[in-house]
């Protein structure tokens, strides 16, 4: 492609946080069958890229901000009748069914942090939402067999597995998502004769 034809649009920070979520969200999956902290590490840090993205929505470059890319739902209509003509209508940042997939994958991620914390106060009684005078990120009660006690370990077991059964679902739901947004990639890549995922590398998109 030629260099002329091209024009930055997604700055670093950008592409650090999309590929360090890529990273930190799939840690934590593949270790949450697993008792270790890298389940919890990893959590912390998809809700520390998330709560970036958040800020950086508002403050950020042109194209990362929310205002650059959250259409109304018309709109979203209009580009999925353009698709379906394989015709739809180019956008330099992401294009309305994009921004709406952003949004939903911020805020499915971030359900399943809050509910991944919850779950990790009641199991081990550590973390920012262990109701304890003492704040302790990291565990260690998986090398020692820690036990903690409740007043009512009934409504305990309750509580736990109903947040167990939140994260589970939300994590579901962020795969679904995480399926449909590959989909689309590739779907608008070919429509719109660009390659994205080497646009969310070096930042750089075609002009059409």
């Amino acid at each position: 492609m030629d260099q002329k034809n091209e024009i930055k649009v997604w700055d670093i920070l950008v592409r650090i946080f999309h590929w360090s979520l890529v990273i930190a969200f799939f840690i934590a999956y593949f270790t949450g069958e697993e008792e270790n902290n890298w389940h919890i590490y990893a959590g912390y840090t998809v809700l520390g890229l998330i709560s970036f993205r958040v800020i950086w929505g508002f403050i950020g470059t042109k194209h990362a901000r929310f205002s650059d890319f959250i259409y109304s739902p018309q709109t979203v209509f209009q580009y999925f009748k353009g698709l379906l003509r394989k015709h739809p209508k180019h956008y330099l940042g992401h294009n309305p069914a994009g921004g709406w997939m952003v949004l939903l994958l911020l805020t499915s991620l971030f359900v399943v942090t809050v509910s991944g914390l919850k779950v990790y106060a009641l199991e081990e009684g550590k973390g920012p939402l262990a109701s304890s005078s003492e704040l302790t990120l990291i565990s260690d009660s998986y090398a020692n067999g820690g036990e903690y006690e409740y007043e009512s370990k009934e409504d305990h077991d309750e509580e736990e597995e109903f947040w167990e059964e939140i994260h589970e679902g939300a994590t579901n739901f962020t795969l679904l998502l995480i399926a449909l947004h590959i989909i689309g990639v590739i779907v608008s890549s070919k429509y719109h004769n660009e390659n994205l995922i080497k646009a969310m590398i070096t930042g750089k998109k075609k002009i059409n």
